[in-house]
């Protein structure tokens, strides 16, 4: 498929654990590891001019990166408007029908630098980012992690099932 990179089989496991956990894990492990650098303007900035406040998870700056990060791990060269379009939504406009709307391109920008900097990002050839050595590596790491953890979990609930029809 265009814009999605090859893979090796020990680097699918990212593409095989599930979304919204994998982000989670990785906030958490990029909140733990104190090196994201967050802006001081995170608690009162919205993230999209259709957006009527700033987000309630104090957390959302880590979690935007998270998922900025596994975004950018599973294509080649994303750039920041690839980014805005993906972290957009809905424009309500009154009684007029509803338009798609793009995020803060600021806000992208900010957090696209911030992973620079802890060495997940790097600035492409083509113009966008795309993932380090190092980024990659981490995010095999935690994606694996999540992974077993998810299979385990799994696993002990396919064995309460079993226990329970007996």
């Amino acid at each position: 498929m265009p814009g999605v990179r090859d893979i090796s089989t020990e680097s699918m496991v990212l593409m095989i654990c599930s979304a919204d956990a994998f982000i989670a894990a990785y906030a958490s492990h990029l909140k733990k590891s104190g090196k994201l650098e967050v802006p001081p303007w995170v608690d009162i900035v919205k993230t999209g001019a259709y957006k009527e406040l700033a987000p309630y998870d104090a957390d959302w700056y880590y979690i935007r990166s998270a998922a900025v990060a596994r975004h950018i791990y599973l294509r080649k060269d994303v750039g920041i408007g690839a980014l805005t379009k993906l972290h957009g939504g809905r424009k309500r406009r009154g009684n007029r029908p509803s338009h798609h709307a793009a995020s803060s391109s600021n806000v992208q920008r900010k957090v696209c630098q911030s992973l620079e900097k802890i060495g997940v990002l790097e600035k492409s050839d083509n113009g966008g980012r795309r993932i380090t050595e190092s980024g990659q590596r981490d995010l095999d790491q935690i994606a694996t992690q999540v992974f077993d953890q998810t299979k385990e979990d799994d696993d002990e609930e396919e064995e309460e099932e079993e226990e329970e029809e007996e």
